[in-house]
């Protein structure tokens, strides 16, 4: 069992390893039962792939309007954490 546990959890150095391979090139199979049970079970590294895949999506497409929306919209929320 702790064979077994020891393959399936990634600490989370490896997790954003993985999701930045993830953003660039196909993962295996492993790999996405590893980083789902991850991201399932740590707060943080879950927001750092939502950020890590909005960012990406900005840098392909800096132009678009509705990208710039979902700017404006995470510097209020840092914005209103910060006043907080």
């Amino acid at each position: 069992m702790k064979k077994l546990m020891n393959i399936l959890l990634l600490s989370c150095l490896k997790a954003t390893e993985l999701m930045e391979k993830k953003l660039h090139i196909e993962i295996s199979f492993k790999e996405k039962i590893q980083l789902k049970m991850h991201t399932t079970m740590c707060g943080a590294c879950k927001k750092y792939e939502q950020q890590n895949i909005l960012l990406d999506k900005l840098l392909k497409n800096k132009n678009s309007n509705k990208l710039n929306i979902k700017i404006e919209e995470f510097k209020s929320e840092i914005k209103s954490k910060i006043n907080k």
